[in-house]
């Protein structure tokens, strides 16, 4: 069984086979394929809707020309991940044509805010699934096969998918996701995630356990623990006094994002963990502490600012200020000295001036950020922002900003590059470059890219030592040893 999913998160694609499998039930002899926009919680549910339908005896493809359903899973974060879902939709009308019984799905975010548009307006698409309703997706099918479009974008305080074993798409067999959470309570008035996703609720942290114990147990060697904000995870259940799981937290009835933390590095020491993503609203001593304290849970945290200025952080309802942010930069750096930092960050906000804009680079200047995902600002409809503010900052001004912000990252993660020179790093070997099958690649601790060459004794899944000669603004580059 070939199994396909592209993940377009930050503009970057992915494709392979899967490594492990679900067990499907009685073959139907439909195939399917699924593609993905967007970021890693989209690349997560993906597994889900595979999983469901595998038993539903779903074989799935890795071309769309030989589908029987095709479905994109969507983004709405930024305009430009709209455009290039219509853009692609357009592309399977030509497959569809072919192959007049071929049903056309929408699953995520646009499905959910844009249902009416996708039913009235997109006539090649059947069916409109939101993050919700995933376990609908074989009756919505079955509908579309009697001649209806079918439609299932309601949103719930409960779903959580923890019962669900995903089908590892695209696996190397080394890293995985697992969501511990679904939905946000933050209503940051640039974002459409509340209204998209839903509110916030936490899984099961029995579930989330087992599943990574699972995962260590195939061969997997990396967990990425995901939410829209780990920090604010929380489970409450009578169990915990008396699960073994939960032996870590017996006096604990509430289990918080550290706990949790903690219950999984205490797996297995060579179960890396890493997460995404923190709220500075939210994030706590508790959990530096605990990361610090466990060699396995990985020296990095990315840590959205969105803007330097705390005019600018109150309109856009990210309930912090500068200060509140940089006291966080600091307990990092105090608690955990080697942790590498990321940020998103946002230019051309509403009514955003010179002086703010320089608020946010004196802000990189002062953490120096490992990595960063920079953008403009695009107003996205239902927002608080595009019900209370005007979208006034001219678009060359937008662009001129986040080029100089741009600019300002390269020199920073070349600097951060360049203090890893003549030390060894841990790596976790992922597999062959890009560019070379002589070389094999892997992630740091601190979630860098090293490039080395092929060693006799090594291979994917097992941690090399390598010690660092060279560098470029992102990659570290060297040589295993001992």
């Amino acid at each position: 069984m070939d199994l396909l999913i592209l993940d377009k998160a930050h503009d970057e694609s992915r494709q392979g086979e899967a490594l492990v499998l679900k067990p499907v039930g009685k073959n139907n002899g439909r195939k399917l394929y699924i593609e993905s926009y967007g970021c890693a919680m989209n690349f997560s549910d993906s597994e889900i809707v595979a999983s469901i339908l595998a038993d539903s005896g779903f074989e799935t493809t890795g071309d769309f020309n030989n589908a029987d359903v095709v479905f994109i899973n969507t983004c709405s974060i930024r305009e430009n991940a709209e455009v290039r879902v219509r853009n692609r939709l357009k592309e399977f009308a030509g497959a569809k044509f072919k192959n007049p019984g071929m049903v056309v799905g929408v699953l995520g975010c646009m499905a959910e805010r844009l249902k009416a548009k996708f039913l009235e307006e997109e006539k090649l698409v059947d069916v409109v699934v939101g993050p919700d309703a995933y376990r609908d997706l074989p009756n919505l099918i079955e509908q579309v096969d009697g001649g209806q479009r079918a439609v299932n974008v309601l949103l719930s305080r409960e779903e959580t998918y923890a019962d669900i074993s995903p089908v590892r798409l695209n696996s190397n067999g080394i890293n995985a996701f697992v969501s511990i959470m679904r939905g946000c309570d933050n209503m940051c008035s640039f974002c459409v995630v509340p209204f998209t996703r839903g509110r916030e609720r936490s899984r099961d942290a029995v579930s989330i356990v087992k599943e990574c114990t699972d995962l260590f147990n195939h061969g997997y060697r990396e967990v990425t623990l995901l939410g829209q904000n780990v920090d604010s995870y929380k489970w409450s259940s009578q169990l915990a006094d008396n699960s073994d799981q939960l032996a870590v937290v017996s006096e604990v009835k509430i289990v918080n994002f550290a706990n949790l933390l903690e219950m999984v590095a205490l797996i297995n020491p060579d179960l890396r963990v890493r997460f995404s993503t923190s709220h500075p609203k939210d994030i706590t001593d508790e959990v530096l502490y605990t990361i610090a304290k466990y060699d396995n849970i990985c020296n990095y945290i990315h840590l959205p600012v969105q803007s330097g200025s705390s005019r600018i952080l109150e309109l856009m309802n990210r309930t912090y200020d500068r200060d509140w942010y940089i006291n966080r930069i600091d307990a990092i750096r105090r608690i955990i000295p080697e942790c590498a930092i990321s940020t998103d960050m946002i230019t051309g906000f509403c009514t955003e001036t010179d002086e703010e804009h320089n608020d946010s680079v004196t802000m990189m200047d002062y953490v120096k950020y490992d990595f960063a995902y920079m953008f403009k600002y695009s107003e996205r409809p239902g927002t608080l922002a595009a019900k209370r503010y005007a979208d006034d900052i001219p678009e060359a001004v937008k662009q001129a900003r986040l080029a100089e912000i741009v600019a300002k990252q390269q020199q920073y993660s070349y600097y951060r590059m360049q203090a890893r020179l003549g030390r060894v790093e841990k790596v976790l070997i992922e597999g062959f470059s890009k560019k070379s099958n002589n070389d094999y690649c892997g992630r740091s601790d601190q979630n860098a890219m090293v490039i080395f060459p092929v060693t006799e004794g090594y291979k994917p899944g097992q941690y090399a030592n390598v010690l660092v000669e060279r560098t470029t603004s992102a990659t570290l580059i060297g040589r295993i040893v001992e």
